[in-house]
């Protein structure tokens, strides 16, 4: 039984017209919904009242821009205030092509060992998220808080997307050390830095 001081409405996110905090979780290229820190993520923000999902990508072996973006905009339904937006690598560039051609605004992002370019030989099936530029003001306007996480030693994300993510989109930026990918191959099962930021975006 939940106590006054952990219901939705005593932690703040239960609105009068009986919406909540919801957070939608995108994996990323060869990923699945329920594998590597998202599953934990998704029991610590549905222990503090939030509703969260994290749906199936189509085709995750050979992913298709407009089919990511558009079950991202099925799942969002009407973009507000209390959704929030969290991403893993190929999923992070589907929320900001998302974004950019959202009708309304979100809550925010956060967005974990993202890529805003190609990553070259090997990574051709990604090409097609690519072909044009971010429109980085629209995306900003779409989404008024976003936070990137980096670590030092991704072995498919260089460091380098960290300055760019930080002046095109203004986002706050983390580079944390030795964590790889943000896989469970790599050991990364949990992510408290990124439920930090995404509980952070709240005040």
């Amino acid at each position: 039984m939940q106590t006054r001081e952990t219901t939705p409405v005593a932690l703040g996110l239960l609105r009068q017209d009986g919406f909540m905090k919801r957070a939608i979780i995108v994996h990323g290229y060869q990923g699945e919904p329920m594998a590597g820190w998202r599953p934990w993520m998704k029991r610590g923000l549905e222990a503090r009242g939030w509703k969260v999902s994290i749906p199936a990508m189509p085709n995750p072996n050979e992913p298709r821009l407009d089919g990511w973006v558009a079950a991202i905009g099925k799942e969002v339904g009407r973009a507000d205030a209390d959704c929030y937006l969290v991403g893993h690598s190929l999923g992070c560039i589907a929320i900001l092509r998302y974004l950019e051609k959202c009708k309304g605004k979100v809550g925010g992002a956060l967005l974990v060992a993202g890529f805003v370019g190609g990553l070259g030989e090997g990574f051709e099936a990604l090409e097609n998220f690519f072909k044009k530029p971010v429109d980085w003001k629209s995306v900003k306007g779409a989404c008024p808080k976003m936070v990137a996480i980096f670590s030092d030693n991704d072995p498919y994300v260089p460091l380098s997307q960290e300055k760019i993510v930080r002046e095109k989109l203004g986002a706050k930026t983390i580079v944390l050390n030795g964590r790889g990918h943000f896989s469970s191959s790599e050991g990364v099962t949990e992510l408290p830095e990124a439920l930090e930021e995404l509980l952070g975006m709240l005040k």
